[in-house]
């Protein structure tokens, strides 16, 4: 059983194609999820993260103007509590090194295209039910990049561990 209410979540929607935008929204609309706030780009979504703490974004990747990934860098170096906001990448593009480069972007977790109600619902509730903790590098900040909690056997290891960063 899920430990969140879905429908009391606060969620910021970025698309640039404003069909799929509709599609995202409706059956957001559908799932009880009232707390809706779209943006058209990256740079909207920017602006509105000034003024809005949502509970999770769901983003596009390819978008004219900012995509999706350079969205994720912004949002992750924001002051504040939005820069610890889940975020979940909605696209097309699901080679492993395009999610490797959203995942070294920050981005908490994937959907691809085409999405259901169902697939939507499941990440959502994964997503927030499994926060990872967030750290912070010299060239990374965002959740941790390991998505299974395993022991590393190889010879490549961290230095040291660094502490997870709290919400301040």
């Amino acid at each position: 059983m899920s430990g969140v209410d879905v429908t009391q979540l606060k969620i910021l929607i970025v698309e640039d194609n404003v069909h799929f935008r509709t599609l995202i929204f409706s059956i957001l609309q559908a799932l009880g999820i009232a707390d809706l706030e779209e943006a058209r780009d990256g740079s909207e979504a920017l602006e509105i993260l000034d003024e809005l703490t949502p509970d999770l974004v769901i983003l596009d990747w390819k978008m004219e103007g900012m995509d999706g990934v350079e969205c994720v860098r912004q949002i992750r170096t924001l002051n504040g509590v939005n820069r610890f906001a889940p975020i979940i990448m909605v696209t097309g593009y699901t080679e492993t090194s395009l999610k490797k480069e959203a995942r070294d972007a920050g981005v908490d977790d994937f959907l691809g295209k085409p999405i259901s109600p169902q697939s939507l619902l499941g990440r959502i509730v994964s997503v927030m039910d499994n926060r990872r903790p967030f750290y912070e590098t010299d060239g990374y900040f965002g959740p941790d990049r390991r998505s299974k909690a395993e022991k590393h056997s190889g010879t490549e290891q961290r230095k040291t561990q660094r502490p997870p960063v709290q919400k301040a």
